[in-house]
């Protein structure tokens, strides 16, 4: 079983770094680079969620902290001259302590009871961006720069993105090392020690409790992990556009993050992966159907998940990761 899954990585990583960009390259739509960056960094953020739902809670707020996390970087950037690879950290980090600060009483509550709560989140930041001077309202911040050179000991390990003669190119490569590093550490984690115990809250709360389990510690430091991951994405989706708005994350893409899990499969580590990318290709070939593409949009993914209430991976293997 190990040797399989270790086949199924280097394939994984062999079509990523490999396969896409020279399909790309024969097929000459250089386009797809965007459409896949936004898929890689998207899962990013999925993947925070579906930590949350590995305690047995119901995430419906991570737009925020992706909302929060662009700002951060953003602001950093414009006003205090920050280098982009510098922000990324501090704006994970940020968010990270914010989700602290949130989930320290909401954290308490279960159920539908916590999910209205992180439901109200977004559009709570993006009230706050609109009326705070530091994120200049509803104009936004615009003109930020592309990331700059990396290097380390005077040696370049990522060039300066506005010396490229395609920055696609490079943000695809960027995106999608962010998403390994981002589900590796994911895979860590549910495969430690913290892992487990967060399983056990998944399970039965009061019994995890009753043998010893700091319940309310655990919670608090899986929440922070998730929104550090949403952070990171949200930085990241900024320096590509290089201008972040009030209305840059909504409630629509929190909803979106959740029902990614959902569909890739709430019980696999890299569920989140595969539904971003069905989700999110699905609603481009759907464009076609004009006025009826939400209807069998949304009646697609009811569908799915009445078929497969474990996630379209339930397919491919029964036993969960």
């Amino acid at each position: 079983m190990q040797k399989n899954h270790l086949t199924m990585i280097a394939a994984f990583l062999a079509l990523t770094y490999i396969g896409v960009p020279w399909a790309i390259g024969i097929s000459g739509r250089t386009d797809f680079y965007y459409t896949l960056t936004s898929v890689a960094l998207l899962s990013i953020a999925s993947a925070g969620v579906w930590l949350t739902f590995y305690i047995g809670r119901i995430n419906i707020g991570q737009g925020a902290y992706a909302l929060a996390g662009g700002y951060v970087s953003a602001i950093l950037m414009t006003q205090y001259g920050l280098s982009f690879w510098l922000t990324l950290p501090l704006a994970g980090l940020f968010c990270a302590a914010l989700a602290v600060l949130i989930g320290l009483p909401i954290l308490r509550l279960r159920g539908v009871y916590f999910a209205m709560i992180t439901l109200v989140l977004t559009e709570v930041m993006r009230l706050s961006a609109l009326a705070m001077p530091i994120t200049k309202g509803a104009k936004g911040i615009t003109s930020i720069p592309l990331p700059g050179e990396l290097s380390i000991f005077g040696i370049t390990l990522i060039p300066d993105f506005s010396t490229m003669a395609n920055p696609k190119i490079g943000f695809y490569w960027m995106a999608v090392t962010f998403m390994v590093i981002a589900y590796a550490v994911l895979w860590r984690i549910v495969n430690s020690r913290l892992g487990h115990l967060c399983r056990s809250l998944q399970q039965n709360e009061e019994l995890a409790s009753s043998i010893g389990v700091n319940t309310a510690h655990l919670r608090v430091i899986t929440y922070a992990i998730a929104s550090f991951f949403g952070g990171i994405a949200g930085a990241s989706f900024i320096a590509i556009s290089q201008s972040i708005y009030p209305s840059s994350f909504q409630v629509s893409d929190s909803v979106n993050f959740m029902l990614n899990c959902f569909l890739g499969g709430l019980g696999y580590v890299f569920g989140p992966m595969l539904g971003t990318l069905m989700l999110y290709f699905g609603w481009d070939l759907l464009f076609t159907t004009g006025e009826y593409q939400l209807l069998i949009y949304s009646s697609l993914l009811i569908a799915l998940m009445l078929a497969l209430p474990n996630g379209v991976l339930s397919l491919f293997d029964r036993k969960k990761v």
